[in-house]
């Protein structure tokens, strides 16, 4: 929850109504949109 706290910005009050599997996904998207882009090898 922490992930998507500093990514989307949300509060517990946005998230406490998720069931699990949606906090799930939204964990997912936040993890793509904070790991930096793969750098292809040199």
């Amino acid at each position: 929850m922490a992930d998507l706290a500093m990514v989307f910005h949300w509060g517990p009050a946005e998230m406490d109504p998720m069931e699990l599997d949606e906090l799930m996904d939204w964990r997912e998207r936040a993890r793509r949109r904070a790991e930096p882009p793969k750098q292809p090898r040199k």
